[in-house]
C-alpha cells in the first residue's frame, strides 16, 4: 500500500507520549479500531486516509481502601501503607498484607500483572513502601537498597527530652526469641542518623534518616538511647494516649530502575500523632 506505514508506527505518531509498551497492549487488547475494525497486528498496513481509533478499556480494579496509591508506572508502585498492615505474610497472617491486597488487584488486570517484594516496613510502621512489577525492576531496586543508595527518611515521636541536636545512632544488633531484636557483640551493624525535628512539643518529634535497614532498627536503637517511640511498649515506650506505634516512613527516594531518573517521594506523618 502506498504511503502506508506499520499500525504501531502510526499510533507512536498519534500518541507520542505513550511508551512502546503501551502501545503493544492496546494492540494486544483490542483496542485499537482500523476503519472500525478491531486490529490486533502491529505490523498491519495502515493508509495515510485509514482511520485509527483507540477505545476505551474497562475502568481498571480500584486500590483496596487500606492502601493509598502514590505513584505507579509500567515497572513499580510506591504505596501508602497504613499501621496495622503486613507488609508480606507470616506463618499467623496470610491474607491481610500490602502484598496480597496489590497482588489482587493486579492480577484482575489485562494483562495481569503481579507484585514483587522489594523492602518491608514492620506491621506497626506505617508509611512509603515501593513494590516493582518485573522480575528487573525489583533486581535494580533491591541492588540499591543493599548498595545505601536509597534515601529513607523516617519521622517517630518519642520519649523524654533528647539532648543533642542530632546524632549517630550505630550497634550492632541480633534477633531472639519471639522475633524481638537487641544489641549485642557479633550482631549485624546497624546505623541511624537522628535530629530533633522540633522541640516545641511534649513529646518531641525526630527525623531518622536509615543508614542501613535491620529488623526493629529504629524501635531498638531509641530504646538504648532512653528515648522509646510512643506507643512501643515491646521496647519499653508507654501508650499514653496513643493506640499504635509513632513510626512514619515520610520520605523515599531511590533511582528508576527502567528510566534511570532520580525519583523522591513524601508522605506526611499522622495527623494525630504529630
Amino acid at each position: 500500500m502506498a504511503g502506508s506505514v506499520g499500525l504501531f508506527d502510526r499510533l507512536r505518531q498519534l500518541f507520542p507520549e505513550a511508551s512502546g509498551r503501551s502501545v503493544k497492549q492496546w494492540i494486544e487488547h483490542g483496542r485499537v479500531t482500523v476503519n472500525d475494525r478491531v486490529v490486533r497486528d502491529a505490523g498491519a498496513a495502515v493508509g495515510a486516509a485509514d482511520r485509527v481509533a483507540l477505545g476505551r478499556r474497562d475502568a481498571p480494579p480500584a486500590l483496596p481502601p487500606a492502601l493509598r496509591l502514590v505513584h505507579e508506572d509500567e515497572d513499580l508502585l510506591v504505596i501508602d501503607k497504613p499501621a496495622g498492615l503486613l507488609t508480606i505474610a507470616t506463618g499467623r497472617e496470610r491474607e491481610r498484607t500490602a502484598f496480597r491486597l496489590l497482588w489482587d488487584l493486579l492480577r484482575a488486570r489485562r494483562p495481569p500483572g503481579r507484585p514483587f517484594i522489594v523492602h518491608r516496613l514492620d506491621r506497626e510502621t506505617s508509611g512509603l513502601l515501593v513494590f516493582a512489577t518485573s522480575v528487573e525492576a525489583k533486581r535494580r531496586l533491591q541492588a540499591q537498597f543493599e548498595a545505601r543508595e536509597v534515601e529513607r527518611i523516617y519521622v517517630a515521636v518519642v520519649e523524654g527530652r533528647v539532648r543533642d541536636d542530632h546524632g549517630t545512632l550505630a550497634s550492632r544488633l541480633v534477633q531472639g526469641r519471639g522475633l524481638r531484636v537487641r544489641a549485642a557483640p557479633g550482631g549485624r551493624p546497624a546505623i541511624t542518623r537522628y535530629r530533633v525535628r522540633t522541640r516545641r512539643r511534649d513529646p518531641p518529634l525526630l527525623e531518622l534518616d536509615l543508614g542501613t535497614g535491620r529488623r526493629h532498627q529504629i524501635r531498638v536503637q531509641l530504646a538504648d538511647l532512653g528515648h522509646p517511640i510512643v506507643g512501643d511498649p515491646l521496647y519499653g515506650g508507654r501508650r499514653r494516649s496513643q493506640p499504635r506505634l509513632c513510626l512514619h516512613a515520610t520520605r523515599l527516594g531511590f533511582v528508576h530502575p527502567t528510566s534511570g531518573r532520580a525519583m523522591r517521594f513524601e508522605s506526611a506523618p499522622p495527623a494525630d500523632w504529630v
